[in-house]
């Protein structure tokens, strides 16, 4: 097993890795080499930016990812998603650690999902001479976002968090801990709000037919 392997391996399994690797290194600057191909290329290029969206992330492939660029990603081949999910303008995705997105899952602009960790203790932290050379050692945590999520603008969500399923992460949240399934979260750190229950229901199809504004039951009860 070749070195690159092994940084790789320690990597994306949660263990200390040297993030100075060189053969990492190369893998590491050819994914943010495609990051930068697939942001510069204009919309009106329909096939040839859709070909670089899957050369970049090769797990998006037939699954019907739609997203406004400019997009952030450290390697891509991190990143493992679902059908019909998109990804507005200018999200950052720290795929050091896999990230996990399930079908149908949004995120609004400015949404940075952040896996890399760190040692707290500053010497343990900064580079050090080590027997293999001097660099600092670095780790990370998955994160994993089941179906039917939204992610608002400007949210973050860490390493080692996992979002339950049809939850809402309210625009500016930090999120340090998992969600509960079907949870709006809200604040810095973000905490549980309340249960996405019937209420919540405001007949698309028939307010649209209608065109009215949209009332939930819970708006229309108050």
């Amino acid at each position: 097993m070749s070195e690159k392997i092994k940084e790789f391996d320690r990597m994306i399994t949660g263990k200390l890795y040297n993030a100075d690797d060189p053969e990492l290194g190369k893998v590491h600057l050819k994914s943010m080499t495609l990051c930068q191909k697939f942001n510069s290329i204009p919309f009106d290029h329909e096939e040839e930016k859709n070909a670089a969206k899957e050369e970049l992330i090769p797990s998006c492939k037939g699954k019907y990812l739609g997203i406004f660029t400019p997009f952030f990603c450290e390697y891509g081949v991190n990143i493992h998603v679902g059908q019909g999910c998109f990804i507005n303008y200018n999200c950052t995705f720290l795929d050091v650690a896999p990230i996990e997105i399930g079908n149908g899952v949004w995120f609004g602009p400015n949404v940075t999902l952040a896996t890399p960790n760190h040692p707290y203790i500053a010497e343990e932290r900064l580079p050090n001479d080590y027997p293999d050379g001097f660099h600092d050692l670095e780790y990370a945590k998955p994160i994993v976002i089941e179906d039917n999520c939204w992610i608002c603008a400007s949210a973050t969500i860490i390493g080692g968090v996992t979002i339950g399923k049809g939850s809402i992460v309210s625009a500016g949240s930090v999120v340090t801990k998992d969600v509960p399934a079907n949870s709006i979260v809200a604040g810095v750190p973000a905490k549980v709000v309340r249960q996405i229950d019937e209420q919540d229901r405001i007949h698309v199809w028939e307010t649209y037919q209608e065109n009215k504004k949209p009332q939930s039951e819970r708006e229309k009860n108050k």
